[in-house]
């Protein structure tokens, strides 16, 4: 059993085909941000099992359930006197490292480091516990380079990270069209640069790429200057849903502290029930939310259609990463994995039966 091969080794081996411009990128996932954020909580509020629950996650819409949760108090409110303090990530192996080490207990994060997370420990370190995100990702291109899907034959495409949600899928939507790429060189019928999301808008301004294949806000960034989505990924989908985040616990944490993760899990179902009755009020506490975090706002060129395209669900949607891991076996990035009990939905489960909500379900690959 092995996990998605170590970034920092295969890294060099993306340099190979890197432009000047993304050459002077810094690493992406690397950076993380404590920001020492405690919610404030009533004196008299009662604790559960424990002072302080450490929670991570990204300053992106696709993690919106925690932005708003926090930004809104609906997760503290559900923790009583149990303070929240948050820490930001820029990407999924930097906040692997922090479950880990135990810097963090919960956190908000995609499919593939949660699969590579998962395996390289050998099943020990983490669980999923439940959805919270579906969509946001599309192939956004220069519409005067390419003007049909069978246009990206030859182009220049990005992706934001080696071996990461994005990539993987690109590299899987390359080979059904019957295209070669290497998938650590990124050389091909198709050439493939992996780029921090950060400089992305920077390359197709420069023209140093012809498109990309990420994640929102990233995409809607590149439609504002002047690209075109030419695919959604949803519509690669069954019933268009595929994970794009969901939640993790280090398995010691929900061994000895079952009743907070399950406040957290209330407060993050009650707070999609908020977002998708009040989409207007949330995707502006959203955004208040990232100015805190990274200093800007999002104008509504970007977040507007960003957010139209991401779904807010509770359903972990375990298929669908089962069929991720799958395209990364094939991708040759990872060798096949044993996923059987990286997920535990009981807690979900009980929170959601309480709520009058349906069950949601492992698809074989729950812990027993």
């Amino acid at each position: 059993m092995s996990a998605l091969r170590p970034l920092g080794a295969l890294r060099a081996l993306a340099v190979i085909t890197a432009l000047p411009l993304l050459l002077t990128a810094c690493g992406y996932g690397s950076d993380s941000a404590d920001d020492g954020k405690k919610e404030q909580v009533a004196s008299d509020a009662k604790k559960l099992s424990v002072d302080e629950v450490r929670i991570g996650y990204f300053p992106n819409l696709t993690h919106a359930t925690a932005l708003v949760g926090v930004q809104e108090g609906l997760l503290q409110k559900e923790l009583g006197g149990t303070e929240i303090k948050t820490s930001t990530f820029n990407a999924g192996p930097s906040e692997i490292e922090a479950l880990n080490a135990g810097s963090i207990d919960i956190g908000w994060i995609g499919p593939s480091p949660s699969i590579n997370g998962y395996t390289k420990s050998q099943g020990k370190s983490l669980r999923i516990i439940s959805g919270s995100a579906s969509g946001g990702v599309k192939l956004v291109v220069n519409p005067d380079r390419i003007k049909s899907l069978k246009d990206v034959k030859g182009k220049r495409i990005a992706t934001p990270q080696l071996g990461n949600t994005q990539d993987v899928a690109f590299l899987n939507w390359v080979a059904e069209q019957g295209w070669k790429v290497d998938a650590e060189s990124g050389k091909g019928d198709v050439s493939v640069f992996r780029t921090d999301n950060k400089i992305t808008p920077d390359a197709y301004k420069s023209g140093s790429i012809d498109g990309a294949w990420v994640p929102e806000p990233t995409a809607s960034k590149l439609v504002a200057e002047g690209a075109e989505v030419l695919l959604d990924e949803a519509d690669l989908w069954p019933d268009k849903k595929f994970v794009i985040t969901n939640i993790i616990v280090s398995q010691k944490f929900l061994k000895e502290h079952p009743d907070v993760v399950e406040a957290v899990l209330r407060g993050s179902v009650r707070t999609n029930e908020w977002i998708n009755a009040n989409p207007d009020e949330a995707k502006a506490s959203a955004n208040t939310a990232l100015k805190e975090l990274t200093g800007k706002d999002l104008p509504a060129e970007v977040i507007d259609p960003a957010w139209e395209s991401i779904a807010f669900l509770d359903d972990p949607l375990a298929a669908t990463l089962d069929a991720q891991a799958e395209h990364a076996v094939k991708a040759g990035l990872l060798e096949q994995p044993s996923l059987e009990g990286i997920y535990d939905l009981t807690v979900l489960n009980k929170v959601l039966e309480a709520e009058g909500k349906e069950s949601v379900e492992d698809a074989g690959l729950g812990a027993r």
